[in-house]
């Protein structure tokens, strides 16, 4: 080989090195690595990550829960007659499981 063909291999392997030093560092497998060489860090970030998702979950029922309530609470106002007397007694239900 002549020198000036093993320069242009070697400037190619040195833009393909390049390329793949950004894609390793776009998927963060630094951060990654890091993670599985400290267990304990691993385990309270997944611990947060779920004491937050269950917190969400409960606050976005509880929200639901009260808007489906207040939809029950109109509809019994019209006095329908066939939902009129199950949404009474859906709204007492709650209502004394509320004051216990």
């Amino acid at each position: 080989m002549t020198d000036d063909s093993e320069t242009r291999i070697i400037v190619k392997l040195n833009q393909k090195i390049n390329e793949l030093a950004v894609a390793i560092e776009k998927m963060k497998l630094a951060e990654y690595v890091e993670l599985l060489n400290r267990p304990w860090r691993l385990l309270y970030i997944n611990f947060m990550a779920g004491l937050a998702r269950g917190l969400g979950t409960a606050v976005g029922f509880t929200i639901l829960g009260a808007v489906v309530l207040i939809i029950l609470e109109r509809l019994l106002v019209w006095n329908l007659p066939v939902l009129g007397g199950f949404i009474a007694e859906i709204i007492k239900i709650v209502q004394t499981e509320i004051m216990r």
